[in-house]
């Protein structure tokens, strides 16, 4: 009996041998294990030794022919051995690895290094006789894995009704969260346990143009810490989504453990699937350090390099725009007072013109003299072609025609007139969710642009999406933004989406989007405000997968000085604004402000006009999400340094270190900070200005007010 059971023993353990496998870092200090049990797929990843994810399953549940029309190879009437998720033997392993490094063509480094270690796992479905691949890529950083289908003879076309990728945590962890959501991620951030999301999940997120929740789910980027003796930053998110939905994630609050939830399209399908094809990858950044979680480009790593063969068009962009006074009220986007119109019908200069229309001929003017009085590249004018009259909330499907101008609205001479002064003018695409209308118009819009030279379009899609019944983060609409991009790459004009689809490090292929809102940014502060925390979260979460256009800059914070009684308030100090410029990357920035609010302060308007808006590097010098973040960056091609540090709703003191300059050089550093008295609620535009000079042994204390910041451009001294 006892030899028995031995071999019996050894029998299981071959099994076990077969149907699992390991994977290590480079650094060996994160270690992911593959196994079957019983047919079933499970990862599990450590850290050092010590459990980040347990064993959590893997495989996509598929809609069975019939469900909803769509043709299919694999029908199966009883459902049985119709998924992706059981049934499987291994039949294939195989092992590789990359070290290399390759230049964004705008960045927040040189250079990025992309250093993995992959196992690609092969499984067999006998019952169906189809095979599916596991890959997992795992760096100094992190896991990512996603799966591929290649083409066979029974799997040709399907349809998933939901992946159900695990991530189950070992305890509670701290989180940074929004609300789970197909068409928003304009809500303010929550703090909680993750044990707490339940309770709080119903009161964390308000109303929104375009909305379908997700109860109990949450969306990513997702930042979690493990707190106490051995902290852990734990960063869960998605990268490299194409022809694909965009997902959330299930919480199992009582287990900690997250489940991929996809975004469905009018049928309730989530995504159709001809192979060969591959899924988004699942990522987990994982850091004792919150530092380095912001440091981390694995998400950029995991797309594929451009394919674009003409890059030489994509340039960073500093930029003004005729946008906030009618985000805070003072002016319109429409010209008249119609509020019934029809895209080439009415004649809209027989209208009668509403007398606060912003895109007119003499504000866009005054616009362009200040702007390019001050060095920036570009104008961007809102509300300047026809049919903002019933533009919201009608799902009006031919809405605009992105080509015709309100009466008041001289194209030519405007841009004439901005070249003239050395500057261009940046083009607004609003689609109001018109997707379909937008991709028939698209090819007009863009030869206009390239007629007026208009190098750079903002799009934006508020309200819900047509085709009714789609999604923000749909299939079909997360298609539609690579085919913008793709179509502004042929007349070589970039894009800058709002309202769209949260960046997945997407800027490595598409490299002309380049950049996104998909987020709540500064226009919330003019709507429900902003908590004071909001930046020193952002980063860690909406920025992780890549640039966002968060429109800073805006000095006169307290919106009574234009309408007396209102209340509404941004919940920052000036300096804050200015440190906000270096925090928050992006390779389109602009000055957000009314140019007579800037004409104010033009020393600290000093700052905007100097900071760079590409990089050669970048040092996170300290952060806590939610607290506060510090980081100095190298402008690109430059031996000039930019420093930015912000905070919460807390006064913290900070001592920038200055040992990131080279030795036995010394600087020039010119310091924006906070007023002695400077309070976000009380005293916002309290701040000072001073020179100081620095070189590497340097250490300069500062003191942050409640939600204010700092910062600092540093130059050689000649």
């Amino acid at each position: 009996m006892k030899n028995i059971k031995i071999s019996a023993l050894f029998l299981l353990m071959g099994s076990f041998a077969l149907n699992a496998q390991s994977l290590k870092s480079p650094d060996g200090k994160f270690e992911m294990n593959f196994q079957l049990k019983s047919g079933v797929p499970f990862y599990n990843l450590k850290y050092k030794g010590k459990t980040v994810v347990e064993d959590s399953k893997l495989g996509l549940r598929l809609l069975r022919d019939g469900d909803i029309q769509f043709a299919s190879e694999i029908e199966n009437k009883d459902q049985k051995g119709k998924n992706l998720d059981s049934g499987f033997t291994k039949t294939g392993e195989k092992f590789d690895s990359k070290n290399e490094s390759w230049d964004p063509i705008m960045g927040e480094k040189k250079s990025y290094i992309n250093h993995y270690n992959e196992l690609a796992v092969t499984l067999n479905q006998d019952a169906n006789d189809r095979h599916i691949i596991v890959k997992f890529r795992l760096f100094n950083d992190g896991l990512g894995f996603r799966y591929e289908f290649p083409e066979q003879k029974n799997l040709n076309y399907f349809i998933i009704k939901e992946e159900d990728s695990e991530i189950d945590l070992p305890t509670d962890m701290k989180a940074w969260w929004l609300a789970g959501d197909y068409d928003s991620q304009e809500y303010q951030t929550q703090t909680t346990n993750l044990s707490e999301i339940p309770a709080k999940w119903p009161t964390s997120y308000d109303g929104n143009a375009s909305q379908s929740l997700i109860k109990n789910a949450v969306q990513t980027p997702l930042m979690l810490k493990k707190e106490g003796k051995d902290q852990l930053y734990v960063n869960i998110s998605e990268a490299a989504v194409i022809n694909y939905p965009a997902s959330n994630l299930e919480l199992d609050a009582a287990n900690f453990k997250f489940k991929t939830h996809l975004t469905p399209d009018a049928q309730g399908a989530k995504g159709y699937i001809q192979t060969p094809a591959v899924s988004p990858w699942r990522t987990i950044i994982v850091s004792p350090k919150a530092e380095e979680v912001l440091d981390s480009k694995m998400i950029f790593n995991l797309n594929e390099p451009t394919q674009y063969t003409d890059t030489s068009y994509i340039k960073p962009t500093k930029y003004m725009g005729v946008w906030w006074e009618m985000i805070i009220g003072k002016s319109n986007w429409s010209y008249s007072t119609a509020n019934n119109v029809h895209i080439g019908k009415t004649d809209f200069s027989k209208l009668t013109p509403n007398g606060k229309h912003a895109a007119n001929n003499t504000k866009v003017k005054e616009y362009i003299d200040f702007a390019s009085a001050h060095g920036f590249d570009a104008l961007l004018i809102e509300g300047w072609n026809v049919g903002w009259e019933d533009w919201f909330g009608h799902s009006k499907e031919f809405v605009f025609d992105f080509i015709t101008p309100y009466p008041d609205f001289d194209i030519k001479m405007l841009n004439d007139y901005a070249h003239s002064k050395g500057m261009k003018l940046m083009m607004h695409h609003e689609t109001s969710g018109s997707a379909t209308n937008y991709e028939r118009w698209a090819d007009k819009a863009f030869q206009l642009m390239n007629k007026y030279d208009y190098p750079s379009v903002k799009t934006g899609y508020v309200g819900n999406i047509i085709p009714r019944g789609e999604h923000h983060y749909s299939q079909w609409t997360i298609n539609h933004y690579l085919r913008i991009a793709e179509k502004a790459n042929e007349y070589k004009i970039m894009v800058n989406s709002h309202e769209s689809v949260r960046p997945t490090g997407l800027s490595r292929t598409y490299p002309n989007w380049i950049a996104a809102e998909a987020a709540r940014g500064t226009e919330f502060e003019a709507f429900g405000g902003n908590n004071p925390d909001h930046q020193t979260i952002l980063p860690f979460t909406r920025f992780m997968g890549g640039p966002m256009d968060y429109t800073p800059g805006i000095f006169q914070t307290k919106l009574d000085y234009y309408f007396p009684g209102d209340t509404r308030f941004v919940k920052t100090t000036l300096a804050k604004q200015l440190a906000l410029y270096v925090v928050m990357y992006s390779p389109l920035q602009m000055a957000a402000d009314l140019p007579e609010n800037y004409a104010r302060h033009l020393d600290a308007f000093q700052f905007i006009k100097d900071v760079a808006v590409d990089w050669d590097d970048t040092k996170i010098l300290s952060a806590e999400p939610g607290d506060y973040i510090h980081t100095a960056r190298r402008a690109k091609g430059k031996d000039e340094w930019y420093i930015g540090g912000i905070t919460d709703e807390n006064a913290r003191n900070y001592t920038v270190d200055f040992s990131f300059l080279p030795k036995g050089k010394k600087y020039e550093a010119t310091v924006y900070a906070d007023g002695d008295d400077a309070d976000y609620i009380k005293n916002p535009q309290s701040y000072k200005i001073y020179k100081k000079t620095v070189t590497s042994k340097s250490k300069l204390p500062m003191k942050l007010a409640r939600s204010g910041g700092y910062a600092i451009s540093v130059k050689p001294v000649k």
